[in-house]
């Protein structure tokens, strides 16, 4: 159940959405916050357009200032606020930075009709052969060694 602090925390999600996509029109209306133990440890608007790059979702850009401020890739304990639903690629950096929970304003139903989140989420749903960018594998004997030689390491960064 969402308490008042979720909620306030939200509200900031929906304020940097407002701010990123509205106001300063840095990328799409997306705002996100990374919450743990009531410290905010990221807070930032999609900035794909400021930075020509489209992985600055909000999500993602709030992530890496929450990992920069605690000076780790985990992020277990935490709490993801989030304007819109997840896309796969920020659920997925969620999911690898081990948020603890996600919450979110508004449908990929909202804004269909504005970004792709459904079609690239139907499209990874189909076999690989079959999606839009029809991945296939090259030269997998040569990197197999690497695994390999990686899972050897004493200290190998596994996350």
């Amino acid at each position: 159940m969402a308490s008042a602090a979720d909620r306030a925390h939200m509200r900031q999600a929906i304020a940097l959405m407002r701010q990123a996509g509205v106001v300063e029109r840095t990328g799409g209306p997306f705002g996100a916050v990374v919450v743990r133990d009531g410290v905010v440890l990221g807070a930032a608007g999609n900035s794909v357009l400021r930075d020509h790059d489209p992985t600055a979702h909000a999500e993602v850009n709030a992530i890496r200032q929450a990992c920069r401020a605690l000076g780790s890739h985990d992020l277990r304990g935490a709490v993801l606020y989030a304007s819109g639903e997840c896309c796969p690629m920020c659920y997925a950096a969620a999911y690898w930075a081990r948020i603890s929970k996600v919450y979110f304003a508004s449908f990929w139903s909202d804004y269909a009709d504005l970004f792709d989140d459904v079609r690239i989420h139907a499209d990874m749903a189909r076999p690989a052969g079959e999606r839009q960018l029809a991945p296939e594998p090259l030269l997998r004997a040569e990197a197999l060694p690497v695994w390999e030689e990686f899972r050897r390491l004493q200290d190998g960064a596994c996350y």
